[in-house]
């Protein structure tokens, strides 16, 4: 990113971002030197990723009787992606290293206030706060207390407070049992993953790092990164990148668009005929993108 770039960006309403990454540059130099300081300078403190079953997709739980439907809100500006630490006598037997993990209780509060707050617009029954605070007991217990003050501003939601490894159990047992998840950032980037491979894999996993205030703009992009060892090949699923997309619009005030574009992605999934190899198909890249314009055509939402 260039030294400006983020005053380039920042009049911006919203941000569609493209998975990056390359084998010639470290996977941190991608990270912290390009992503890292988007999220935290435009304060896109929400990380929201959808899990869901879409039609067509063939999954061990393809015949659960409720389908798998809930969203992860994971906190996305401190916690413990935070750069503070050190490194001390390096490259020596003594070699030390040192991670900070940050909470703070403004953090906190606002990240479970947009969970609830969702939960509520959404119509939905209960939140599902992760945490680790019997073994992580300063951090993770100020994050115990903050949810459980912010959940009692909300009493007609349910709440519950899930251990991270439990939480994983259960995330394969009965996926289709949670409707709102909010978690920290490191526990909120595993459990994103997990969830995405419930239900077809990274390929079909939108996001959305969301400046709830609209301060800055807010920054929409596929979970999955480049996969640079089949860049060329034609193999990689864009559903991710054009749900991604489908978010941004929601976003900016046009459900409506978003819900076409979501429809024409249903409607070519359930062809099982047009699949990328992701989803066990032999499907290239491009033919799926023209079916789902295809559809948009006939939905008259372009041309």
């Amino acid at each position: 990113m260039p030294e400006n770039g983020l005053d380039l960006l920042k009049d911006f309403d919203a941000i569609l971002f493209g998975a990056i990454g390359d084998k010639r540059v470290a996977d941190d130099v991608s990270v912290w030197e390009l992503i890292m300081p988007i999220r935290k300078s435009f304060q896109q403190y929400v990380n929201f990723r959808p899990v869901k079953q879409l039609p067509g997709i063939k999954t061990p739980y393809t015949s659960l009787e409720i389908p798998i439907d809930f969203v992860i809100m994971r906190e996305n500006a401190e916690g413990e992606y935070s750069n503070s630490g050190g490194i001390l006598y390096g490259g020596t037997e003594d070699e030390l290293a040192v991670q900070n993990t940050i909470f703070t209780r403004r953090g906190i509060t606002r990240i479970g206030r947009f969970a609830f707050a969702y939960a509520g617009k959404m119509g939905k029954q209960k939140v599902t706060s992760v945490t680790k605070s019997n073994a992580i007991t300063h951090s993770m217990k100020l994050w115990d207390r903050v949810m459980e003050e912010v959940a009692s501003d909300y009493p007609e939601i349910g709440y519950e407070k899930t251990f991270i490894d439990a939480l994983a159990a259960y995330f394969v047992q009965r996926p289709h049992t949670f409707e709102v998840v909010v978690a920290s950032n490191l526990f909120g980037d595993i459990l994103s993953d997990l969830g995405s491979a419930l239900v077809g894999g990274l390929g079909v996993s939108p996001s959305a790092n969301i400046n709830p205030e609209g301060n800055f703009p807010s920054m929409f992009e596929p979970v999955h990164g480049s996969a640079p060892d089949i860049a060329g090949t034609g193999k990689a699923n864009p559903i991710a990148q054009i749900w991604s997309t489908a978010l941004m619009l929601e976003h900016l005030g046009r459900k409506d668009l978003s819900d076409v574009i979501m429809a024409a992605i249903y409607k070519v999934l359930e062809d099982n005929h047009i699949k990328t190899p992701d989803l066990g198909g032999t499907a290239t890249t491009t033919e799926i993108g023209d079916a789902i314009i295809k559809e948009l055509y006939q939905l008259s939402l372009i041309g």
